[in-house]
């Protein structure tokens, strides 16, 4: 009897964390070639780019488009940043000017003047799986 318990409790304990996330899926759009990469990171509010993001994925470019899949996200609230890298060298290359040489974009989309700020990203990833599309 103590046996079928402990089954049954780890049973559910495996259907309440399953519960627990969710598969979000970014698509990027409009970038301008389909040389490089696309670097993505999704942060928490403690790093939005600041540190090291939660979730992380390159992905391939084709015909101007780009998809990243992060699967069993734990519900929160995250942001998303990303960049073409273009010339494949790992990094955001900027001008002397400190303007960006390199196309970028945020979840949410906002029209920015300066860098982004966590509010301008943020978004809910709950129970329902999630899709961001992201413009360059």
């Amino acid at each position: 009897m103590k046996t079928l318990f402990l089954l049954l409790m780890m049973a559910c304990a495996k259907i309440v964390v399953a519960q627990e996330t969710s598969t979000v899926t970014i698509t990027i759009e409009n970038i301008t070639n389909d040389k490089g990469e696309i670097l993505l990171g999704m942060y928490t509010e403690d790093n939005f780019l600041k540190a090291k993001p939660d979730f992380s994925k390159t992905a391939e470019i084709k015909d101007g488009k780009a998809t990243v899949i992060f699967e069993n996200v734990p519900r929160g609230t995250y942001g998303i940043s990303c960049f073409h890298d273009e010339n494949g060298n790992d990094q955001m290359d900027f001008e002397a000017n400190g303007m960006p040489k390199e196309d970028y974009g945020i979840s949410n989309n906002p029209t920015l003047y300066g860098p982004p700020e966590w509010n301008d990203a943020k978004f809910e990833v709950d129970e329902n799986n999630e899709s961001v599309s992201i413009r360059f």
